[in-house]
């Protein structure tokens, strides 16, 4: 598992965000203080916080790299 903070501070960057994950078989959550969201949840990226940024927990460590990737645009 490897944990990054993301930044999600508008509407369009939520739902590129869940597209770009959502081509991963494995977990992602997010996490804000005590809350712990599913991150491919779109409703429940909304019920957060999005003013600051938020962790992001990978549960994998095959193709890492790759997720990185995607999650340039994100990471804070």
């Amino acid at each position: 598992m490897k944990t990054v903070q993301i930044s999600l501070n508008s509407i369009d960057k939520v739902k590129s965000f869940v597209n770009a994950i959502t081509q991963f078989n494995f977990d992602f959550d997010l996490i804000s203080g005590r809350y712990v969201i599913d991150a491919k949840s779109i409703m429940g990226i909304f019920s957060l916080d999005l003013s600051k940024p938020i962790d992001l927990a990978i549960h994998t460590e095959d193709d890492l790299d790759k997720v990185m990737e995607v999650l340039k645009p994100y990471l804070v």
